[in-house]
């Protein structure tokens, strides 16, 4: 098969990859319908975190073709969604919510590698959620979405605690950004505030329900948050970057007593104690258990209630991923779906 594999920082190929087969009796392989490029794929790529012939991927949506005698849950023919991290959905962990924490748990980006055109899913029964029936080509960008960037945005509104009578910030204005604000929109948030400077990023999420854009960043970002606050700050922020500056800028952004949801990757960032000591907020984040949602985001994608999928802007052949790469490197593209 064909699939996506980065031999060193900046140099990707897509490249001839041995057939996936069942391992073991939990696994599932699955044909890929579409997959995609995330912007945690461009840690790797810029030099941030290693890369020595790294297979890459970890958003897929497709075909179920084998499973292995222990799966019971899905079966061949049937269309599914996978959660970007592996979870057998039984541990204690799982059953508190947090299956990115899994006791089985290793992420799809590290040892699968679903920037293919097959992919053998381990504890699939744990980790894949099957659709109500095949999808309509037209639905594919809305369900790949569910894969990661959806639900990480929907983990990162829930930990801020978003909701009816509140008012959320959002900073970053990448596919997590913009899918932070359809969730608070989803979840009820009375106002909801874009942290942008991109004009196109600005519209889509004004199409997902932001009510306000806060164009300015760091010290003069906080102070403008708390302009629109009378001066309290956000009761939710949701920090969705992953710099030393866009985390600080969050944490000053939520009001005394207030929820921040982290979400960014979090490199070589530095948290003066002291300021968080006297933030006085609640703060819960991590990798997203995208597993804990993706049966009512499924269902909300199913009945029309939600559109994630406009958040790709760009749609490559697979063949073309290192173009889509760039892309999103350059800030060409949002984020970039691989069809196959």
């Amino acid at each position: 098969m064909r699939g996506v594999v980065m031999h060193t920082a900046g140099d990707v190929r897509v490249e001839d990859r041995e057939d996936p087969r069942i391992i073991e009796p939990t696994d599932a392989v699955i044909t890929l319908t579409a997959t995609c490029i995330c912007g945690s794929d461009l840690w790797p790529y810029r030099g941030i975190e290693p890369a020595d012939h790294q297979v890459m991927g970890h958003e897929y949506i497709g075909v179920v073709e084998e499973v292995g005698r222990a799966v019971e849950t899905v079966k061949a023919g049937d269309f599914v969604v996978g959660s970007f991290v592996i979870s057998d959905n039984t541990c204690e962990i799982c059953q508190a919510g947090f299956q990115s924490k899994c006791v089985h748990a290793e992420f799809v980006a590290q040892t699968v590698g679903t920037q293919a055109e097959k992919a053998r899913i381990p504890h699939a029964d744990g980790t894949l959620v099957k659709t109500p029936g095949t999808p309509d080509p037209e639905l594919y960008p809305a369900l790949l979405a569910a894969s990661d960037v959806l639900g990480t945005g929907w983990y990162a509104a829930v930990a801020a605690e978003a909701g009816p009578g509140k008012t959320v910030a959002v900073v970053g204005d990448g596919a997590v950004g913009l899918m932070a604000v359809l969730a608070a929109k989803q979840l009820g948030a009375e106002r909801i505030i874009a942290m942008s400077r991109h004009p196109k990023r600005q519209e889509l999420a004004r199409y997902y329900g932001a009510t306000d854009i806060v164009e300015e960043r760091g010290d003069a970002g906080v102070d403008k948050i708390k302009e629109l606050t009378n001066g309290l700050g956000a009761h939710s922020v949701v920090e969705a970057v992953g710099t030393q500056e866009s985390f600080m800028q969050a944490v000053g952004a939520t009001r005394g007593g207030g929820h921040l949801g982290y979400v960014g990757v979090n490199y070589d960032v530095q948290i003066p104690g002291i300021e968080l000591f006297f933030a006085g907020i609640h703060t819960l984040g991590g990798p997203a258990p995208v597993r804990r949602f993706l049966p009512d985001l499924i269902d909300r994608i199913w009945r029309g209630e939600i559109d994630p999928g406009k958040v790709f802007d760009l749609t490559l052949p697979l063949e073309e991923a290192p173009e889509g790469y760039k892309a999103m490197d350059q800030r060409r593209a949002t984020k970039v779906m691989l069809t196959l």
